[in-house]
């Protein structure tokens, strides 16, 4: 859908006035409210896993954050997208999240996190255009109904322009800033 300058403006700040209910969390991502539950125990194990993962085995110090708010790019005649992630990494040296607003800018992510839950065509296909747009490098969805993990890497305008996916059980190499293999095996 295409908004006009001012309609862009009121859903911005309407969405900025959103008094989101206990449990749920809310995102304008190309010109729609999205209003998910949190995520259930299994989302929570698959997350916990990378974040353990990240923290031993990247070659670059990370700094992990759930459930941030990033000011992505904008869809064109859309407001900005404002999307929440399931995990952030930057590099720690960079300390990004140090004084952030709760929705910051996304220069410095280094990789986004997906893990499908109750709205897996938002996590798989528009959530990826999404952080495309905002340049993030790298974006990882763990699809645990196609029980899959896609790395999502080059992005550019809209798309990312290299996807490699594995079965959930097999490793998936990740590049640097990172450097090592994700270990899928406890995914399943």
């Amino acid at each position: 859908m295409t908004y006009d300058p001012i309609s862009q403006r009121l859903l911005l700040e309407w969405f900025a006035a959103l008094d989101t209910p206990e449990g749920f969390r809310a995102e304008l991502i190309e010109g729609e409210f999205v209003r998910t539950p949190l995520p259930d125990g299994s989302h929570a194990h698959c997350l916990s896993g990378i974040v353990s993962q990240m923290y031993t085995r990247s070659r670059t110090d990370m700094t992990f954050s759930g459930n941030k708010g990033l000011r992505l790019g904008t869809l064109d005649g859309c407001p900005q997208d404002h999307a929440v992630p399931d995990g952030t990494f930057v590099p720690s040296a960079l300390r990004v999240f140090r004084g952030a607003e709760p929705w910051m800018p996304c220069e410095g992510v280094a990789l986004v996190i997906e893990v499908t839950c109750t709205k897996p065509g938002i996590d798989r296909e528009i959530k990826p255009r999404c952080y495309a747009r905002g340049g993030i490098p790298l974006c990882l969805l763990v699809d645990r109904e196609a029980s899959s993990v896609t790395l999502f890497s080059d992005p550019e305008k809209d798309d990312y322009r290299q996807l490699g996916t594995r079965p959930l059980g097999k490793p998936l190499a990740l590049p640097e800033p990172f450097g090592f293999d994700l270990d899928t095996a406890d995914f399943l």
